[in-house]
């Protein structure tokens, strides 16, 4: 059995499609709401290993373009883009789901089709 956790905010577009797929293939999740609990500098660290601090970094929405130019160009290394993230949870790139030792970031249904629904 996979042990699966949701890591987002619950008004997030992506993220409810996240929870639509996750409920249609009956796949239970515990839900870790930014806004409310927050994220550790450890568990950001630990995802930046498995993925890189880059593609967490969504600098595509309007919190990113909401911080000063200043402050985004001090943003070239792991370390910093943790610490903004922490600071700044919308930053992170919506939602992280937590597969045992393996995390999804975003939603993209043919790697949930592989990874979710295969008994690996």
């Amino acid at each position: 059995m996979k042990n699966v956790t949701v890591y987002g905010i619950p008004n997030c577009d992506i993220t409810k499609k996240a929870f639509a797929w996750l409920k249609e293939n009956k796949i239970d999740y515990k839900f870790h709401d930014y806004k409310k609990e927050g994220i550790s500098l450890a568990k950001l660290n630990e995802w930046s290993k498995k993925s890189s601090w880059e593609i967490l970094l969504n600098k595509r929405g309007t919190t990113w373009k909401g911080i000063s130019p200043a402050i985004q160009q001090t943003i070239s290394n792991q370390k910093a883009a943790a610490q903004l993230m922490q600071e700044h949870t919308s930053l992170i790139k919506r939602p992280v789901i937590e597969v045992n030792d393996e995390i999804l970031i975003g939603f993209d249904q043919t790697i949930y089709n592989d990874v979710l629904l295969t008994d690996n």
